[in-house]
């Protein structure tokens, strides 16, 4: 199989000065002054498209009102690592609440056709090893990913206290009972004595704040609803044979719609997308997996494939380290390695990221040559060119998405002008002051991931000691001790992309927090702990040692076109009037993931837990007397 489809330019073939004022150009078009007040949060007459469940019917059931030792918010990869990790620390008296119908987060809620695995599945899915398990192949189905999840739930017994169809509301510390009341819209008070939010990611959708939205008469749903029975098909089977005389719009062009794009060209009367920003779109090169490959690894596969994933997709390689993946997240580094090699030597790191600099414009002018290469329309085929750094926009690959522009009944609409749809009408939508007739649309436009932490969570209330509100906690920004813990929270745990390493492979970054965090619950427990709370000198520690090492990316966000990975573009603006771009990885420690794992490892193994502030209970008091 041919790795590139399109050859790689010479540094020598591309002007990076014009490039730059090209990219500059490019996202100051889309830039929109009311930055995430662009979207309209799903409420109200939009509320089924976070609250709604079209897959598992409700079951009514009676109020919890229970202590517990440990719950878990979340039911997607983060909570069920969380659980899996509290069992193998022996920690039993714990439930995950969800508001979907089952586990699988995402990939329980998002069931739209061609819904893949959009990076290697073989180091995505977490406990390959422990389990057996193989996905069927690189890039695997979504369905694939959710009965894999809901297996390890059974496996390790999530299912015994899990609460479904579950809306939080509120939550707060109860000092006298040094517990958090979890109260939900079903009537529950759940008294945990340790809560740990590990909701994703990817957990509330976004709708476009689109003028006249309300009045659209024809259908709408966002993607993470996705609606068969108006489409016809199904996730296994995705033959969408009800839009054969529908006139559809997709809005939004990240990576659902690269997958999805597709599906509704084959089978809708007429397709419009429409895109504010073009992604970069590389060739798939999925294979099923070679079970004579499955069968030939060795003990530790995953973890260094893993590894090796991180070093080519956001480090680099060791010295003349091949490259496991070969894919898009991989391919700057790899191209680079393959440079370096053949001159014979390992350059440091100046020189490294110097060069690596301009193997990013390389890379992305041969993905903009790509579009030439298959988009028959010259005007559509510039419009589709993505003009950005490599990553400013989730990086994506599909052997059937370009090829989709030269069908007769699919319509780029280009809204990089206006910067989105102009207005919906009572028929259809207005860009560019020309009005489309359409039946049905589809919201591709994304989750709230770096807007507001309510917007985020969606939790009324979210208060700790003395009332002080966690989303106040967090307004200038994350402030914790090693990612998970936050001061004025006893008891309280965090599963994200907050402030600590980034591994490439989101699941393992889930895993060692939650690795952290069940240790720290079984020492409270062990010591007889009936609260752990780090302390203020402790929390500016770490965040000091953190911003002190960070890798400096403010240029980089700031050049970004808007989108969810810089929060639209906008910069916090701090006390002293200096700008702070979000980030959806979060605070990224800069000595690396491996640094980061030894520090956690290294804290553990003191076991002195420096830092926190325990309190204990009476009896424990009175036998350590």
């Amino acid at each position: 199989m041919t790795l590139y489809d399109v050859d790689l330019p010479t540094a020598e073939e591309i002007d990076i000065a014009a490039l730059k004022e090209k990219y500059a150009l490019e996202r100051n078009r889309r830039m929109r002054q009311e930055g995430q007040a662009q979207y309209v949060k799903p409420v109200d007459d939009f509320a089924y498209t976070y609250e709604g469940d079209p897959y598992t019917p409700l079951a009514p059931r009676e109020p919890v009102a229970r202590d517990i030792e440990v719950v878990i918010l979340g039911g997607g990869w983060s909570g069920i690592v969380t659980g899996i990790q509290l069992r193998k620390a022996g920690i039993d008296d714990f439930c995950n609440i969800d508001h979907a119908g089952d586990f699988g987060g995402v990939w329980y809620w998002n069931r739209y056709p061609g819904l893949q695995c959009d990076n290697d599945a073989y180091c995505y899915l977490p406990l390959l090893e422990e389990t057996g398990f193989m996905p069927s192949k690189k890039f695997t189905d979504g369905w694939e990913i959710r009965e894999y999840a809901q297996d390890l739930c059974r496996r390790y017994g999530l299912y015994d206290n899990a609460l479904f169809h579950t809306l939080v509301e509120s939550i707060t510390w109860d000092e006298k009972l040094k517990r958090y009341h979890v109260k939900t819209r079903q009537g529950d008070d759940i008294r945990a004595r340790h809560l740990i939010v590990a909701n994703g990611l990817l957990n509330i959708p976004k709708l476009p704040g689109i003028p006249g939205i309300h009045g659209f008469k024809g259908h709408m749903f966002h993607t993470a609803r996705w609606d068969y029975d108006y489409t016809g098909g199904s996730q296994k089977n995705p033959v969408l044979d009800k839009l054969a005389d529908k006139k559809v719009a997709i809005v939004g062009t990240g990576a659902t719609a690269i997958q999805l794009v597709p599906f509704l060209g084959k089978y809708a009367k007429h397709l419009y997308v429409i895109q504010r920003t073009p992604s970069c779109v590389d060739t798939r090169r999925n294979s099923e997996t070679d079970p004579a490959w499955a069968a030939s690894l060795q003990p530790g596969w995953q973890a260094a494939r893993r590894a090796n994933f991180h070093r080519g997709a956001n480090e680099r390689y060791l010295d003349r380290e091949e490259d496991q993946i070969v894919d898009i997240w991989t391919e700057v580094n790899h191209r680079l390695t393959e440079e370096f090699n053949a001159d014979g030597y390992y350059p440091d790191m100046a020189e490294y990221a110097q060069r690596r600099d301009v193997m990013d414009f390389r890379v992305m002018e041969r993905l903009r040559r790509r579009v030439d290469a298959i988009v028959q329309d010259p005007e559509t085929a510039e419009q589709l060119k993505p003009y950005y750094r490599y990553q400013c926009k989730r990086p994506t690959s599909n052997d059937n998405y370009y090829e989709t522009f030269n069908r007769p009944n699919v319509s780029l609409v280009d809204v990089s002008e206006t910067q989105g749809l102009q207005q919906l009408t009572e028929h259809g939508f207005i860009a560019n002051g020309e009005e489309f007739d359409c039946d049905c649309i589809i919201f591709a436009s994304g989750y709230e991931v770096t807007s507001d932490l309510d917007r985020r969570w969606g939790f009324e209330e979210f208060t700790g000691r003395n009332g002080l509100s966690m989303y106040d906690n967090w307004a200038g920004g994350y402030k914790t001790l090693h990612g998970v813990m936050t001061h004025g929270f006893p008891n309280l745990y965090l599963v994200g992309l907050n402030q600590g390493g980034l591994n490439s492979t989101l699941t393992q970054n889930f895993e060692t927090q939650a690795e952290h965090i069940a240790f720290i619950i079984g020492e409270l427990q062990r010591r007889g702990a009936v609260a752990g709370e780090v302390t203020e000198a402790a929390q500016n520690a770490y965040v000091q040692h953190l911003r002190d090492t960070e890798i400096d990316r403010t240029e980089w966000i700031r050049e970004c076109t808007p989108s969810y990975f810089n929060n639209e573009g906008q910069p916090d603006v701090d006390e002293n009037g200096n700008e702070r771009y979000r980030f959806y990885l979060g605070e990224v420690y800069g000595p690396g993931w491996d640094a980061f794992v030894a520090l956690l490892e290294n804290w553990r193994f003191k076991g002195g837990l420096e830092g926190l502030e325990l309190e204990m209970d009476e009896a424990s008091i009175a036998e350590i007397a």
